[in-house]
């Protein structure tokens, strides 16, 4: 990893054992590795809520979210931090569809819906982001206390959404990094029709309701 990060794993019962592997890795980096472990799987807001919290609750002044797939590369770490802690922004976001980004190894189809998605989101929102449901993220911890986290609705890919629109609408500086985005290479998406409906209608809720 670069620079001095510490890593929290949110590992709701993980059949590949990652729980397991976390706690190994412990007693060799007791200081920089923390785990959480859930109950069954809870959704992917839910996780990126709870380690929120718990960054929020250590005091943590600069709080990430990242794929542990390696879909994100730990490279970029330091251009999102330098985003916020340099250049005065406080919201940094690893785009795929800013100028410089790119998807490696996707479907069209699947490259189509991430595109359209981001594309009908920033028409309904008129939020001026173009990665809307990117998940690359580094917060400034003020921006997630702002936010009242429990009142966060959605659990699949329009979490991501709500994230930079609630952001968005509190006046706070959300800058869009070109990265790279790897497709999972083990494992199985998380996209599901149900997911897809949420974000369809999520978007109109949160344009209406805010």
């Amino acid at each position: 990893m670069p620079g001095d990060f510490h890593i929290l794993i949110i590992d709701d019962g993980s059949p590949d054992g990652t729980g397991k592997k976390v706690i190994t890795l412990q007693n060799e980096f007791s200081e920089k590795l923390f785990i959480i472990e859930r109950n069954g799987k809870q959704g992917l807001g839910t996780a990126y809520i709870a380690g929120f919290k718990w960054s929020i609750a250590h005091e943590y002044d600069y709080i990430f979210e990242m794929d542990a797939d390696f879909s994100h590369n730990p490279d970029d770490l330091l251009r999102l931090y330098h985003a916020v802690h340099e250049d005065g922004y406080d919201v940094s976001v690893g785009s795929r569809y800013v100028q410089g980004g790119k998807v490696e190894n996707w479907p069209l189809e699947r490259i189509l819906i991430s595109r359209g998605g981001s594309a009908y989101a920033r028409f309904i929102t008129w939020m001026p982001i173009k990665d809307c449901t990117a998940g690359y993220i580094c917060y400034k911890r003020n921006v997630l206390e702002s936010i009242n986290l429990d009142d966060v609705k959605y659990i699949g890919y329009a979490f991501q959404i709500e994230m930079k629109y609630k952001a968005w609408r509190k006046g706070f500086k959300i800058k869009e990094i070109p990265i790279t985005f790897i497709d999972r290479k083990e494992g199985q998406s998380k996209m599901t029709k149900g997911i897809v409906k949420e974000a369809i209608m999520g978007v109109w809720k949160m344009r209406f309701q805010s």
